[in-house]
């Protein structure tokens, strides 16, 4: 009888413990997984703005920065004379506006006093036109009256002078009235002339606001001599030094930006209909098998580049063997973006994952744990 008690009692707990297991696996058979899963991030390649010699290099490899941390420092020397020379330039060139600026109030000085010397002149011809028609009257009447002895020669000489001096007024005043209009155009030329040379007044001038960017541009190559982290990240792959020549948008080193990792996992197309965005996904890394990560679908791939028809020797196509009988599922890729990640668990690109997406939980909440995939299944 003991034996029999004992005998159930051994099953029992067998039993229970197959129940458990089988619950256990039941997740990562109902629900689609892989194996196939890698941890990734954002990687962003520093590259300095400016060419120069690095005098500051605080930073080390693998080394965790915060964001405007400084990452290394260019010789500034060069960029520091650079901005001096362009203040300089502009100091000049607002100089050089001031003097055209005055040019051009000269000339129309010029043009106005041009434009009251014709109006002048036109008065005086007028004047003298009137002038000369008297005389040429009184001229005509003391010619009739001379020739039938009514006037006497004196009287006569007289008109015939005071004539000949109107007519040659008149003339003066019209060649004074060419030259003074000749001399407007000119003066009206040289305004154009001094207007081009100035531009636009104030701080709209073209050459005040090429010299403005021109220190804007020498004081920001001075900044950029200063690398800073952008964002909160681990320096990977360092490998400058003091005295090496940084060169211009060549990528220095890479930063991995601790906020933006993400699992990729990739799913056979047989199963990839299942999954929708928002599911509730288990991420289990290789590297730390015992701190499951929480996760959610954030998107599924909508393409995968094909081997098949791509274009081979001789331009002809590349198609490759298969077993009719045997169809291979293509991998489809899902990003997981990950919800709460243990402190235990440290993230590093590249390293492998597997991935589990509890189908049907999109827009629902869990505060359940989240279960470690089994060992033979990771």
């Amino acid at each position: 009888m003991k034996g029999i008690v004992k005998f159930s009692l051994t099953f029992a707990i067998i039993l229970i413990a197959i129940v458990l297991v089988i619950i256990k696996y039941w997740d990562y058979v109902a629900n689609p997984w892989t194996r196939d899963g890698q941890v990734q991030a954002q990687v962003i390649q520093i590259a300095p703005r400016v060419t120069g010699p690095i005098i500051k290099l605080p930073i080390q490899d693998n080394q965790l920065v915060k964001s405007d941390d400084l990452l290394f420092e260019i010789d500034p020397s060069v960029f520091a004379a650079q901005l001096e020379i362009s203040r300089a330039q502009l100091k000049k060139t607002r100089n050089d506006i001031k003097s055209l600026e005055k040019q051009v109030e000269a000339t129309k000085a010029s043009v106005s006093m041009n434009k009251a010397n014709i109006k002048q002149v036109k008065m005086v011809l007028k004047q003298s036109i009137a002038e000369m028609e008297d005389n040429k009257t009184v001229y005509h009447r003391q010619k009739t009256l001379i020739s039938s002895g009514a006037s006497s020669r004196r009287t006569f000489d007289h008109a015939v002078t005071n004539y000949k001096v109107s007519l040659a007024q008149v003339a003066n005043a019209e060649a004074q009235l060419l030259a003074a209009e000749a001399s407007l155009t000119q003066s009206q030329a040289n305004l154009a002339k001094d207007q081009a040379n100035l531009g636009e007044s104030g701080e709209g001038n073209a050459r005040l606001r090429l010299a403005k960017a021109n220190v804007k541009l020498a004081e920001l190559n001075l900044t950029y001599t200063k690398v800073l982290a952008p964002v909160d990240g681990y320096v990977t792959n360092l490998n400058l030094r003091k005295g090496t020549q940084a060169v211009a948008n060549q990528p220095a080193l890479a930063l991995v930006d601790i906020n933006s990792f993400w699992v990729s996992g990739f799913f056979r197309e047989n199963i990839i209909s299942r999954i929708q965005k928002g599911d509730q996904a288990v991420v289990t890394l290789m590297s730390y098998p015992d701190n499951p990560i929480k996760g959610r679908v954030e998107s599924l791939g909508w393409g995968i580049a094909q081997d098949d028809g791509s274009t081979g020797e001789s331009l002809l196509p590349n198609i490759n063997p298969t077993f009719e009988w045997i169809r291979l599922a293509q991998r489809v890729p899902v990003l997981i973006n990950l919800t709460d990640v243990p402190k235990e668990a440290v993230l590093r690109v590249g390293t492998t994952a597997s991935v589990l997406v509890m189908t049907g939980t999109h827009g629902t909440k869990s505060d359940k744990a989240p279960i470690a995939a089994p060992r033979l299944l990771e």
